[in-house]
């Protein structure tokens, strides 16, 4: 019996299912936690939302687009990546001054709706505090993680759809 090796547009399929898992689990943090994003951690899920739909994308394609798909992949793993790791820097060494973004409350009431309202969904959380960790590893240093992971399966499913179509 010899199992037939995963396709690289499953791999892609792979890749978006986990970013949703990553999504998923991040509102759960955010709705039955209550742990308030900051606007970096918006920032993340933004990337992770370019992962599933690229993973998505690339799932349905072959050749020259599966290659430019996972190359785009990649490049959205790594803008992840960096802004996880920019997070995971400014939990190690805190600025004095926090400048990540203002509370929901100071918000509506300094300013009015109409620029309150797009705040909102900017994050409200501060970007030095770790509520939560798992296995000594904070939720940026766990994206951080994952979105390498990400991107070296784009590059990987990138080399190997060149390599395949010469």
């Amino acid at each position: 019996m010899k199992l037939s090796p995963i396709t690289l547009q499953r791999w892609m399929l792979l890749t978006a299912l986990a970013s949703t898992g990553m999504l998923v689990f991040g509102f759960y943090l955010q709705h039955m936690v209550g742990l308030n994003p900051c606007p970096m951690c918006i920032v993340q899920r933004y990337a992770l939302i370019g992962v599933v739909v690229l993973g998505l994308i690339g799932w349905r394609l072959q050749g020259k687009g599966l290659a430019l798909t996972a190359l785009l992949l990649a490049l959205d793993a790594g803008f992840g990546g960096f802004t996880a790791a920019r997070q995971s820097w400014l939990q190690w060494y805190p600025p004095e001054i926090v400048t990540c973004g203002r509370d929901f409350y100071g918000m509506v009431e300094n300013f009015p709706l109409n620029r309150a309202i797009p705040m909102i969904f900017k994050g409200s959380g501060d970007c030095t505090k770790v509520d939560w960790t798992f296995l000594g590893g904070s939720i940026a240093n766990w994206s951080f993680v994952v979105f390498v992971v990400f991107g070296l399966m784009g590059l990987w499913v990138a080399f190997k759809s060149f390599k395949l179509r010469n």
